[in-house]
């Protein structure tokens, strides 16, 4: 890990990749805490899949068809966007599970982008950095990018932040308060859709759903107030990032599956003790 912390001050590459971790981890501390909360985790994997079938489709046409104007982030924003209402929509018009659109979303997605990536001419390189991510190769543009995504979060969660805590806790009370729930119900898929397409596209596919779900799920044992638990998942996600990042340079490891593996055994322990705990206290009273 020293070598990392030595190697940080002359690689501008290292630098970018642990900028990037801080800003994302931001990102994903508040929506994941949302999604985690309202028991919607499934969600961001389904979106993040449902987007390789956007940039599949969008890279065959771009290649195949002509179509030079559209690019896979096109795709990407169209199919997140969509995943997210069809989300939102099956649900509560047909009162369906999220979970069982959500699944079929998933499908799909993933089915949809296999075959037009099996139809387009050099898809490896380009299209399959999105479902992997390279942390390490972002550029400014992508740093400013994210940047710009946590002002939009950060925003958002401040402006509505009774309405959607309401609307993740208790529906019920909400609707007797007067809040329109399916309103703020589509705006958390939307922030959580915009949210995932921005980082995919920098860090690909799995680290995006490990970032989102485990630091906030972690948080949510330590914490009963939705605003700590932000604040503690955002922490607890750069800590990730940060040791994942130090923890492979020195091995020469792939950083994102390092830090996904810190996040996962740092869950893994923390269930395993709280479990240890609730144990003890049964046994004591």
């Amino acid at each position: 890990m020293l070598e990392f912390f030595e190697a940080l001050g002359s690689f501008r590459f290292l630098q970018y990749a642990l900028i990037t971790g801080l800003l994302a981890s931001i990102a994903c501390g508040v929506v994941g805490s949302y999604v985690v909360t309202r028991r919607i985790s499934y969600v961001a994997g389904a979106i993040a899949h449902f987007i390789l079938g956007g940039m599949g489709a969008a890279k065959y046409l771009n290649i195949v068809h002509g179509w030079t104007w559209l690019e896979p982030l096109h795709g990407a924003i169209i199919s997140a966007f969509a995943a997210a209402l069809i989300i939102g929509l099956v649900s509560i018009k047909g009162k369906q599970r999220e979970d069982t659109i959500i699944g079929a979303l998933w499908a799909i997605g993933m089915a949809a982008g296999i075959l037009f990536i099996s139809q387009t001419p050099g898809y490896n390189e380009d299209l399959m950095s999105y479902l992997f991510g390279n942390i390490l190769m972002v550029t400014t543009q992508d740093i400013w990018l994210i940047a710009a995504l946590d002002v939009a979060v950060i925003t958002i969660a401040i402006l509505f932040y009774n309405q959607l805590l309401a609307v993740c806790f208790d529906e019920e009370f909400a609707r007797l308060r007067g809040i329109n729930v399916e309103l703020y119900y589509l705006l958390l898929l939307i922030l959580t859709a915009m949210t995932v397409v921005l980082l995919v596209t920098v860090v690909g596919i799995i680290l995006v759903i490990a970032l989102m779900t485990l630091p906030a799920a972690i948080a949510g044992h330590f914490t009963k107030s939705l605003g700590k638990m932000m604040i503690l998942a955002s922490g607890l996600s750069l800590l990730f990032t940060t040791s994942g990042l130090a923890l492979s340079y020195g091995p020469n490891l792939p950083a994102g599956a390092t830090i996904i593996i810190v996040a996962g055994v740092t869950y893994v322990v923390t269930m395993i003790f709280k479990g240890v705990k609730t144990r003890n206290r049964i046994v004591n009273k």
